[in-house]
């Protein structure tokens, strides 16, 4: 009776085993319900429900493991072997791709699906039986089988897997972007090549692979969206072909071209090209987004879409970010690529990497001695307006911008260059800004953010911006920050008035309209109130009056006229309201001191107690000779008429006697005789001995042909330097004079206290000296120590005193 039960219990397991693949056989499975029905009223009987649910999923788990998914990781390796050292032939490679991804998809989804009934199995027996398979997964038993599947899969990945992979979604975009975008580009370009190329699959035209690649393309993905493998498997893959897609593409389209706006079109590429591929990797085809899942359409429609979207602007900033240099020079050319990236820095976290990289441009290209002041200044009035259109608050102006005013402070000719430009009509970039009637802002202590009336379009300042400077100085016009580069309205209007006093002095024009039109319009920029703008309304009223007084003088009624030999006329000037002048030495020739006394004597006349102080080296000279064969009339200053004046009483002079006779000294006299022997009337005959040439013509090697002198082998002459230089005194030796101030104090306190430290000196400056003139203790070490060398004091043991007489 036990040995019956003992083998009835053998058949039943028999059977129960069959029927749930326990041993491993999908060929035993029988498809009858009515089997299924009564094995699972026998595990019922049995009580062994869960014993049978267990060791049939333990048996599916092991084919997986041991048998499915070694055989299809196994397709990939066997290809990467075969094609080890092998060239790749780019059409037949891609075919044999697809084939083997294909292939190895295709049998995985097969032996995915022939579990299909014995989950259908395991499922009713959970059902009837009440077993239960874990708790902890969320879905039914096929979500169970897929994620074992998809854990099994990734436990056994080879590492050339996602190689092969890349190179099957590369060549299915390649030809979906052929097919796309490269009919566009075929249809425009016309060959005579029998076998052409197809832009897709880089096969001949008449063996094209490419709708067979798309049917492979389309049917391995539905097989893995069945299998809820495509975004475990291939999702990283997509991204980061697609990513790289986006890049070439953004690369290719904004190289060197700011002209145009090229966001948009980039979106709509981003629509039509990565979105529409995309479609058909998911949904199997273009425009079948509707018919898809809603999981699916999510996905597609909303996550990937913004992904894919968000990459462009990254990539798009990215790119022209290291564009940026060249981007703000060639402003405002390139003002549509600026508004494309002021709304890609909305959307995306690249300021502080903005501001990272045009300082380090600017450093590297622009702030170096290489670099004229010119240049550096237009590429700093270019970074105002570029930067203004990305942040219009300026705080991205004032972070990149450091640098360079501070690179401008430290150049001699910052000041000089700026004066110019807003005074010069032909550089109207700031000439232009110069007529915009707005007071210059220098310093703001209160916020903006108080005004109450546009508070619908208020946005706040960006994070950086509360350890920058005041809101109206970041926002202030290009003028107000040129001169916030040194913080001072003095410095540039100090410049002005000298440049105002080289221009009147080197014209000797009496035409001021065009001076007191710029003059107006820096009183309304730097304010009326400043007295180095006093000064320079007291300069351009000299020039009126000494209109006035030359006509007087040079009148018909003046007694004096007739005695005049020549005309004189004068540039009278108030000597306390103009800059220093450069001090040359000239002794001008008797006869013309006798015309100077003269018209020195009529202004007496004319002036009651006031005299005049001739600065004989300043001025223009008409000169009228008359040599041989030519008469020259020139213009010339009054040191080169000196010059020639001598050569009427001899027509031999060295330099030592001319500058014997002139008072001028040697170097100074062979650049002023250059001048003459560049128009053809004075030669070097000898090293230092020059000759009046009297003829137009010279003979070989520059011998004149009209003075019976042999001339030895003379360098010839260099070419004169601008005549147009300076009149004025240079800001050093302006500062030199203003120092001055000092020495007659310093004297008398060394005389009382026998000697004294430098810090001790300063401090009694101080004291004694205050509202004049200000001087630090560096400028104070170099002043005196200009008079130890020049033996005026006596420094010892860092005690400075006057020497004993």
């Amino acid at each position: 009776m036990a040995a019956g039960k003992q083998c009835d219990s053998k058949q039943q397991w028999e059977v129960i085993k069959k029927s749930f693949f326990i041993e491993g056989n999908l060929s035993d499975i029988s498809d009858g319900e009515d089997d299924l029905a009564l094995v699972i009223r026998l595990v019922q009987q049995l009580g062994a429900g869960q014993l049978v649910l267990d060791l049939a999923l333990d048996a599916i788990w092991v084919a997986l493991r041991q048998s499915i998914v070694p055989k299809f990781w196994s397709n990939f390796v066997i290809y990467n072997s075969q094609r080890c050292g092998k060239d790749d032939d780019p059409g037949e490679g891609s075919v044999e791709v697809m084939s083997r991804v294909a292939t190895a998809i295709s049998e995985l989804y097969d032996s995915a699906v022939s579990f299909l009934p014995q989950i259908h199995r395991c499922e009713m027996l959970c059902e009837h039986s009440g077993a239960k398979f874990e708790e902890c997964i969320p879905g039914g038993m096929m979500e169970h089988f897929k994620l074992h599947l998809r854990a099994t899969l990734h436990s056994q990945m080879p590492t050339s897997f996602t190689n092969l992979l890349h190179k099957f979604y590369s060549a299915a975009f390649k030809v979906f972007y052929h097919a796309e975008v490269g009919n566009q580009v075929e249809e425009s370009d016309e060959t005579t090549d029998e076998a052409m190329q197809c832009g897709g699959c880089d096969a001949a035209t008449d063996a094209c692979h490419c709708q067979a690649i798309t049917n492979t393309f389309c049917q391995v993905n539905r097989q893995l969206l069945e299998l809820d493998l495509l975004e475990r498997l291939a999702g990283d893959i997509i991204s980061s072909l697609l990513l790289s897609v986006i890049t070439d593409h953004v690369s290719a389209t904004c190289r060197d071209s700011y002209d145009q706006s090229r966001i948009s079109q980039l979106e709509k590429w981003v629509e039509n090209v990565v979105i529409g591929w995309l479609e058909v990797v998911y949904c199997g085809g273009r425009g079948q987004l509707s018919s898809a899942d809603s999981a699916i359409q999510t996905m597609v429609a909303n996550n990937l879409n913004q992904t894919y979207m968000t990459a462009l602007y990254h990539t798009y900033t990215t790119t022209r970010i290291d564009q940026l240099f060249n981007i703000v020079i060639e402003y405002p050319e390139s003002q549509p690529a600026l508004e494309d990236i002021r709304e890609c820095l909305d959307r995306t976290h690249l300021r502080n990497h903005l501001v990272e990289s045009l300082r380090s441009a600017i450093q590297t290209r622009l702030l170096h001695p290489g670099v004229n002041t010119t240049d550096v200044l237009h590429a700093y009035i270019s970074a105002i307006k570029a930067l203004r259109v990305l942040d219009p608050k300026g705080v991205l102006l004032e972070l990149v911008s450091e640098p360079v005013r501070q690179y401008l402070r430290g150049r001699e000719d910052t000041v000089r260059y700026i004066v110019t430009s807003l005074t010069d009509e032909s550089c109207s970039e700031l000439s232009e800004e110069l007529l915009v009637a707005a007071p210059l802002v220098l310093d703001d202590s209160h916020s903006d953010d108080d005004n109450m009336d546009f508070w619908e379009t208020w946005t706040p300042d960006p994070v950086h911006a509360h350890s920058l400077k005041s809101k109206s100085q970041r926002t202030a016009d290009i003028i107000s920050m040129l001169v916030n580069i040194y913080g001072s309205k003095d410095v540039f209007i100090t410049e002005y008035r000298t440049i105002l006093a080289d221009r009147i002095l080197s014209q000797f024009s009496y035409d001021t309209e065009r001076e007191i039109r710029y003059l107006e319009h820096l009183k309304v920029r730097f304010g009326e109130t400043l007295a180095l703008l006093h000064k320079c309304e007291v300069m351009v009223k000299d020039v009126a009056d000494s209109k006035r007084i030359n006509s007087s003088i040079n009148s018909d009624e003046n007694p004096r006229r007739e005695k005049q030999k020549f005309p004189v006329s004068c540039m009278i000037l108030s000597a306390q309201f103009w800059p220093s002048f450069k001090e040359e030495r000239l002794q001008l020739p008797e006869e013309v001191m006798k015309e100077l006394d003269t018209y020195t004597e009529a202004f007496q006349d004319l002036k009651g107690n006031r005299t005049l102080n001739w600065k004989p080296h300043l001025g223009q000279v008409q000169v009228e000779i008359e040599l041989k064969n030519r008469t020259l009339n020139l213009t010339v200053t009054p040191t080169q008429a000196t010059v020639i004046y001598h050569f009427q009483e001899r027509s031999r002079w060295s330099i030592g006697d001319l500058s014997t006779i002139t008072q001028v000294p040697k170097t100074v006299l062979r650049r002023k005789i250059t001048f003459w022997q560049t128009q053809g009337v004075l030669q070097e005959v000898e090293s230092d001995v020059f000759v009046l040439v009297e003829g137009e013509e010279l003979g070989d090697k520059g011998h004149t042909a009209t003075v019976g002198v042999s001339q030895p082998d003379i360098a010839p002459p260099a070419i004169e330097e601008d005549e147009a230089e300076s009149v004025m005194a240079s800001a050093q030796d302006q500062r030199e004079e203003e120092l001055q101030v000092f020495w007659s104090y310093i004297v008398g306190m060394l005389t009382n206290l026998d000697s004294l430290p430098l810090e001790r000196i300063h401090a009694m400056l101080k004291m004694f000296v205050q509202g004049s003139v200000e001087c630090s203790p560096q400028e104070l070490r170099a002043f005196l120590d200009r008079k130890v060398r020049q033996h005026q004091l006596i420094f010892t043991n860092g005690l400075y005193k006057l020497p004993k007489n």
